[in-house]
């Protein structure tokens, strides 16, 4: 009986073993197994900025996963058009893209809160709201429907107010006007006699410069002086009311993410994170050199837009937000955490990042 209890523990004990050693095995197997991802993106490939960190997003992955998950990065209309990049990535076309969630108000209208809100939060408060306050899981809350996972992948720091090609001495001088800009702020600007006409970063200097719009934002002077946009208008106006920053995205298609084993995915989590922080940072480094460029080589006229512009582009925008928050249940769940944090940030900041700027900046702070 003793004998026949050993022989069964033996018996045991090696099938338990076995059973590790070929779990061990798989997993050795999984850890082996290489990963080819197309990564498509809404901007001009390589360009400056926004377009370089989609670049350094796919050495970053394949240089901390040695070489087992590489990323091929497709510019704007390489593989797909600029304004196609959710439906590719939804459908399996590419596995990742990046872009700004405003261009898919057609498909989730309450995506346009995670881009730029005009008078918003900027990206140092829209990071925090994101990553601390609920903002990224009801963004992923929205794009379960398409199959998408998002996460934060870089951001503007608060935009220009946009080029004309000719002077704006008050909100009558809009009227009529053709003029690029998305989002919200495109709505906002239709209610006050613009006609907006939307178009992929790559199709703004033809335009301008053809005279098929008379007015358009982009992003801030270091991407507006790689796209030559002083040689289209003359008149450079601030400031960015529209898009105090613009939030970009990385949208993963869920199925090829489930795909990955554990490590790798904590890979590209951590390498989009890093990619969040550096794109913000090489626009504060680039953009006031590229200012500076603009105004005394270029002799571009930097104005600031007339007090009766901002007044009524915040009053629509009142309007515009409100009237997003009633489109579904969720867009109203949306826009409460977004206020609520804006509101208890905004009490902080006011006595914290304002109160130190007017204290350094004296004068800038009384508008003088």
């Amino acid at each position: 009986m003793k004998l026949r209890t050993l022989t069964t523990a033996i018996a045991m004990t090696t099938a338990a073993g076995g059973l590790v050693a070929i779990s061990a095995l798989e997993n050795t197997a999984q850890a082996q197994d290489t990963f080819e991802w197309k990564m498509v993106t809404s901007w001009p490939k390589n360009f400056p900025g926004v377009g370089q960190g989609p670049e350094r997003l796919s050495e970053l992955v394949e240089e901390m996963s040695n070489g087992r998950l590489t990323i091929e990065v497709f510019g704007a209309g390489q593989l797909v058009p600029g304004f196609e990049v959710f439906d590719a990535v939804s459908e399996g076309t590419a596995e990742l893209g990046h872009s700004a969630s405003y261009y898919w108000k057609g498909k989730a209208p309450a995506a346009q809160f995670f881009a730029a809100v005009p008078f918003g939060m900027n990206a140092q408060e829209m990071n925090a709201w994101l990553h601390y306050g609920g903002g990224l899981e009801l963004w992923n809350e929205l794009y379960d429907d398409f199959g998408v996972d998002v996460l934060v992948a870089g951001a503007s720091g608060v935009q220009m107010g946009g080029w004309y090609n000719k002077e704006i001495n008050s909100a009558a001088d809009l009227d009529g006007l053709k003029m690029r800009m998305p989002g919200l702020g495109g709505e906002v600007m239709e209610r006050m006699g613009v006609a907006i006409v939307n178009m992929p970063g790559g199709e703004i200097f033809t335009s301008l410069q053809s005279g098929a719009i008379d007015a358009t934002e982009w992003i801030g002077p270091y991407n507006d002086l790689a796209f030559g946009l002083h040689q289209a208008a003359d008149y450079y106006y601030y400031p960015g009311w529209h898009e105090p920053t613009v939030m970009f995205e990385a949208i993963i298609n869920e199925e090829a993410y489930a795909s990955l084993p554990a490590d790798l995915q904590a890979i590209l989590r951590t390498a989009v994170r890093d990619i969040n922080a550096d794109v913000l940072d090489e626009y504060t480094a680039r953009n006031n050199d590229a200012l500076e460029t603009l105004v005394n080589e270029h002799g571009v006229e930097l104005r600031r837009l007339p007090d009766d512009v901002l007044a009524q582009a915040k009053e629509h925008s009142a309007d515009v937000v409100a009237e997003l928050a009633e489109e579904s249940e969720l867009s109203t769940r949306i826009h409460e955490s977004y206020r609520a944090f804006q509101d208890k940030v905004v009490n902080y900041h006011t006595i914290s990042e304002q109160a130190y700027y007017n204290a350094r900046n004296p004068e800038e702070s009384t508008g003088n």
